[in-house]
């Protein structure tokens, strides 16, 4: 396992790793690695020749009010995770030589990122579209990987690649859960006890959601309604919002005639929590004629 920390070394590293004929898997973090970022390392190994592996905190996806200082760093501990597993370089670059000094070039994620988190993070998507554009053309991977949990993060990198033109396939994997349904996250760790147990309340609505699509209510209204209701009975849940959408549009459905994704955003006590569920309902009934009970 390679450590690499210029930018110059990784690209020459990559032209390498292309140049024998070998595929390359990507898992861009930031770091602070559980147990879903190894399993998108494993998913990448598995269907690559080598697999390689970033960890870097990146500043500008941080608004000025976030926690971008105290955002959980643990190099050594991630890299003892990461050596157990099929990586073949981990990259670590410097914040300094990713931006340099008058750094001003931008992708703008467009109205994809002003939806959902992008209402109550502005400027977030776009430092999420400019790092995975740059970490791109650096590693210059043929497939990278993402977890589902953050949906909205994918459709931005899919339309990303779509729109740029970019030959990299993107594989998002299934959200991994604590026993209680809790996603995990880098961010769990800042919980206290009681606020870790109150956390679980997040996976409780998705569920009544999805339960509530499956059992043939398709009026979105009626679902949101209870979730919220479930949500505000925990004491320590404040609500960001509540949105049932279309997986690609990322608009909000009013009735469900297809596959939708139930996204929520929660704060347990101060910690912004975010999960969501991809439903297919069953459509037995004439969706047109869904039920409003």
């Amino acid at each position: 396992m390679q450590l690499v920390k210029l930018l110059t070394d990784m690209q020459s590293l990559s032209r390498d790793f292309r140049a024998e004929g070998k595929t390359i898997g990507f898992v861009p973090t930031m770091g602070a690695l559980h147990e879903g970022h190894l399993s998108l390392v494993r998913q990448a190994g598995k269907e690559n020749d080598v697999v390689v592996v970033s960890i870097f905190v990146n500043p500008i996806q941080f608004g000025p009010k976030e926690d971008f200082e105290r955002y959980p760093r643990d190099l050594n501990g991630d890299l003892n995770k990461l050596s157990s597993l099929k990586v073949d370089a981990v990259f670590i670059p410097e914040t300094s030589d990713m931006y340099p000094k008058g750094f001003s070039t931008f992708i703008d994620a467009g109205s994809t990122g002003e939806k959902l988190c992008g209402i109550s993070r502005p400027g977030h998507f776009r430092g999420v579209a400019t790092v995975v554009a740059k970490l791109f053309n650096i590693v210059n991977p043929h497939r990278a990987y993402s977890g589902q949990k953050d949906f909205q993060q994918t459709v931005v990198i899919k339309k990303l690649v779509r729109e740029l033109n970019l030959n990299i396939e993107i594989v998002v994997c299934p959200t991994i859960r604590e026993p209680d349904g809790l996603a995990m996250s880098s961010r769990n760790s800042y919980l206290n006890p009681e606020e870790r147990k109150a956390a679980a309340v997040l996976y409780k609505a998705l569920e009544k959601g999805k339960s509530m699509i499956l059992e043939g209510q398709y009026n979105t209204f009626m679902i949101k309604t209870e979730m919220e209701r479930l949500l505000k009975a925990e004491p320590l849940a404040q609500i960001e919002y509540i949105s049932i959408v279309d997986p690609e549009s990322l608009e909000e459905v009013d009735t469900i005639k297809a596959s939708v994704v139930l996204a929520l955003a929660v704060k347990i006590g101060g910690v912004r929590l975010i999960d969501n569920l991809i439903v297919s309902p069953h459509l037995s009934l004439n969706p047109d004629k869904a039920t409003s009970r």
